[in-house]
């Protein structure tokens, strides 16, 4: 047998489970029984003459002979992605699709510029993907999505990243808390209180440490939470502070359900960037919808931030 005997199915169901490192979660994605999985495994090693994975306890590995499949069937794989979205741009605009990753900060913003730019689209089809900032990064790498929408841009990556707005970051509390309604708080201070957080590779998280590390102060970590949601609840119920990015709290400001604290050196200012591979060939729905964030993605949030 020979690799060039493989199908495109059995390289999409290798690529999920390499990626994946788990047959069941392939099988998740893929919307296949776990066997089925498995067998299009067992038919691409039996092509390849060689094992693609190996288990080592519970753990699933991939070969050294699957390291250099995956490399070749990611840009198979993404080869026949960029012609599918030149051809659905070739059917015009309106039939188009886009695959959209946001960091999870965004998605209190982002559903707003999908609906503006959908006015004009009716039967535009968009998927979106909401996830921390290094799993939006993993997604662009493995082109599973054409733009992404995230704080800082990835240094590691060859990427396109352009800034369409401002991302001030804050330091929140309960209105009861005493540091609340107090002027110009030391940083050394808040420092003090106990912060929740979010997990190690969210862009948040990221500005949190670069804050305080550059002013050589150290913060007080006191708990972690993987969504804003659930850390904003903490905040409010009096368990402590929290360093956030703006956008996320219109709702609790307007309901004076939390404020923000008057520290020195705050809001920290970052950008949002809408983001692709380098090597990426945009479809025209694409390119329509970065144009459009470039355009309008300001103004939407200034507009959204005066009427907090």
């Amino acid at each position: 047998m020979s690799i060039q005997h493989a199908s495109l199915r059995q390289l999409r169901v290798f690529e999920a489970a390499a990626s994946s490192r788990s047959f069941s979660r392939a099988a998740e994605a893929l919307h296949l029984t776990q066997p089925g999985v498995s067998m299009h495994i067992k038919e691409l090693e039996i092509n390849a003459g060689m094992p693609l994975f190996e288990r080592i306890g519970r753990k699933l590995y991939v070969t050294e002979a699957g390291q250099e499949l995956l490399s070749r069937a990611r840009d198979i794989l993404r080869a026949l992605k960029d012609a599918e979205d030149t051809l659905d741009g070739l059917k015009g605009l309106r039939r188009g699709r886009i695959n959209l990753a946001v960091v999870s900060t965004a998605k209190y913003f982002v559903p707003q510029l999908l609906a503006q730019f959908g006015k004009d689209f009716p039967e535009l089809e968009i998927r979106l993907a909401v996830n921390n900032r290094t799993s939006v990064i993993g997604q662009l790498v493995a082109n599973e999505v054409d733009l992404a929408i995230m704080g800082r841009s990835p240094q590691s990556l060859d990427t396109v990243a352009e800034p369409f707005a401002q991302n001030p970051h804050v330091i929140i509390a309960a209105p009861d808390h005493p540091l609340a309604g107090q002027r110009q708080i030391l940083v050394e201070t808040v420092a003090k209180e106990h912060f929740i957080v979010r997990e190690p590779g969210s862009g948040t998280r990221l500005a949190m440490q670069q804050f305080f590390e550059q002013l050589q102060v150290i913060c007080n970590v006191g708990m972690e939470m993987a969504s804003n949601e659930t850390i904003k609840q903490a905040v409010m119920a009096g368990m402590g502070v929290s360093f956030i990015s703006r956008h996320t709290i219109d709702l609790e400001l307007q309901t004076q359900r939390l404020v923000i604290l008057d520290v020195r050196g705050t809001p920290v200012i970052r950008q949002w960037h809408v983001a692709h591979l380098a090597k990426k060939r945009l479809s025209p729905t694409a390119s329509a919808f970065k144009e459009f964030v470039l355009t309008h993605g300001r103004e939407l949030l200034r507009a959204q931030d005066a009427s907090a």
